[in-house]
């Protein structure tokens, strides 16, 4: 099943802000992405609808099982490039900016032979 970008980054969001403060709302992604409430608004249900989050009634978002592989795999991807970019000499800034387009269009393919590239180069 083929996900856009947008959603992507939502999926991403949320997965890391659970992991630095736990409980995530609404406005707590508006916040980190400086989106308008009412367009975060638009993208939970969206997402609620695609099966991808679920939000309980005190307004709380969390990641269904199929959210939580796509924020796992987004946030491994984003991590292993600004990392990988970092270490060629980009400042991290750009190397973060970068990664987070990339990692929406690499290949698995490519992904899979950076990070084990990055692997032998660092020794892990």
């Amino acid at each position: 099943m083929k996900i856009h970008e947008s959603a992507e980054n939502y999926i991403e969001t949320i997965y890391m802000l659970g992991r630095r403060q736990g409980d995530v709302r609404s406005i707590d992604i508006a916040n980190e992405l400086e989106f308008s409430k009412p367009s975060v608004s638009i993208a939970m249900k969206n997402l609620r609808e695609n099966g991808y989050i679920e939000v309980d009634s005190m307004g709380y978002i969390s990641l269904t099982q199929i959210g939580l592989e796509i924020a796992e795999r987004m946030y491994e991807r984003h991590t292993l490039i600004t990392d990988f970019l970092t270490r060629l000499g980009v400042d991290p800034k750009i190397a973060a900016e970068d990664a987070c387009r990339i990692e929406h269009v690499i290949s698995n393919e490519s992904f899979n032979a950076i990070k084990e590239y990055a692997t032998k180069i660092s020794g892990n």
